[in-house]
């Protein structure tokens, strides 16, 4: 996570308190209240809701069922590989999943669905970049940032199937 100015607020969901960032002009950062990828605030970081007025109306039509996509300016912070693997997700049908195999077959390097699995995990972005639509190669549900309880709500969620839940 990038030591960067930027500004933040708290929206009350389903899965609990989300933690957004960005600026004037894109998102930077979601993070989930709980989890091995949950974070706070940067001491650069300033509280204001008004940057989020899109990014939070968005976020509580998803969780009230009204949309199934998201339409935001996003900023990513990630390496080349880390932000093709982040498009892949993004063209994930909602109440679909995949697996890191079939994505990293997409990306013509069959061998490293390891790497996408890194990949996925680093997504700075989670929900509005659906990293919780990707499971293992036999339909488990695997690590996530913002904790298995939550992918699985998620995916229930968006009404998916072919994944075991725990």
């Amino acid at each position: 996570m990038k030591n960067i100015a930027l500004s933040y607020c708290y929206l009350e969901t389903p899965i609990g308190r989300l933690l957004l960032a960005g600026d004037d002009l894109s998102l930077h950062f979601l993070s989930f209240p709980g989890g091995h990828k949950a974070f706070g605030p940067q001491p650069a970081w300033v509280r204001s809701d008004a940057p989020f007025v899109e990014a939070t109306a968005q976020l509580r039509a998803y969780f009230a069922r009204e949309t199934d996509t998201f339409d935001l300016p996003l900023t990513l912070h990630g390496t080349a590989f880390q932000k093709r693997v982040w498009t892949l997700l993004q063209a994930i049908p909602f109440g679909q999943t995949t697996t890191y195999g079939a994505l990293a077959r997409q990306l013509d390097a069959p061998r490293s669905s390891r790497a996408v699995g890194t990949a996925n995990g680093a997504n700075p972005l989670p929900i509005i970049i659906p990293c919780h639509r990707v499971v293992g190669s036999n339909g488990a549900l695997t690590g996530f940032g913002g904790g298995l309880e939550t992918k699985q709500f998620l995916l229930r969620h968006e009404g998916a199937t072919g994944f075991k839940s725990g």
